[in-house]
């Protein structure tokens, strides 16, 4: 009697020792579990961090590769505005101090000069509207935009529509300035590469939201050879919606024109 007393609490012994092990283990494995499932998550959060950072470098690189670009742009407008223009002046002064010049040629060169000056302070104040319109700064994007689109028209060659629902302030200054510069980029496209007859420009801003849609009746281009076609100033366009955290849409095909579609979250 004694002994199966015994052999029956060795059983219960037994049975609660397996019972702890198996505690222990479900409590092993549990901590290896979310041990192994954080580091998994660790690593998936630095993998994403190292995606975005990447891709800030790109953007990074993108607005350095532009900004560089509208630097070689203005250098080369500086010099052929200014710099050989001024050298005609030099020239024509250095005219004026010969001892045998008379007072007819003086007054042919003194006209010429005038000229001359009158056109590189025309070409300064362009240069100057160019790196930032004055009215951009003192009455915002909307003014701006008009102001545009009426210089374009007002030269008769182009039939121009524009649709302007801007509230005012809804992006910050320098936001304002890249929503500019955009279309800015779209109007010189259609200028200088689609022989385009008319462009319509379409913004409008809703609650946080903002849209803008462009699109001229020029020849067009290949879409798949967008990214060769370095000429066009897409890349610049691109970079600039991608530092507004915008989404960008290109539609576009030979003999068909050109549209454009731009929509930015105001934050």
């Amino acid at each position: 009697m004694v002994e199966e007393l015994f052999t029956g609490e060795n059983q219960i012994v037994s049975i609660i020792l397996i019972a702890i092990g198996l505690l222990v283990f479900m409590a092993i494995a549990i901590v290896l579990f979310f041990y192994s499932s954080r580091k998994r998550i660790i690593k998936s959060e630095l993998e994403k961090a190292n995606l975005e950072i990447d891709h800030q470098k790109m953007i990074l690189q993108s607005v350095i590769v532009t900004q560089e670009e509208e630097r070689k742009r203005i250098a080369q407008d500086m010099h052929d505005a200014i710099s050989s223009k001024l050298n005609v002046v030099s020239l024509n002064a250095n005219t004026l101090t010969e001892d045998d010049i008379t007072i007819e040629e003086t007054n042919k060169i003194a006209i010429s000069i005038l000229k001359i000056t009158n056109t590189v302070l025309e070409s300064s104040r362009k240069i100057a509207h160019d790196l930032l319109p004055p009215i951009l700064e003192k009455f915002g994007l909307k003014a701006a935009l008009e102001e545009l689109c009426e210089e374009i028209y007002e030269t008769k060659k182009y039939e121009s529509t524009y649709q302007l629902n801007y509230k005012e302030n809804f992006l910050i200054p320098n936001h304002e300035l890249h929503v500019f510069r955009i279309v800015q980029e779209l109007i010189n496209n259609t200028i200088k590469h689609s022989d385009a007859t008319d462009f319509s420009l379409i913004l409008k801003t809703e609650e946080n939201h903002l849209s803008l849609q462009y699109e001229d009746n020029g020849k067009g281009f290949n879409l798949k050879k967008l990214k060769k076609a370095k000429g066009l100033g897409m890349s610049g366009i691109e970079n600039r919606v991608l530092i507004l955290n915008g989404d960008l849409h290109i539609d576009s095909k030979l003999g068909a024109g050109i549209k454009i579609y731009i929509e930015i979250n105001s934050s």
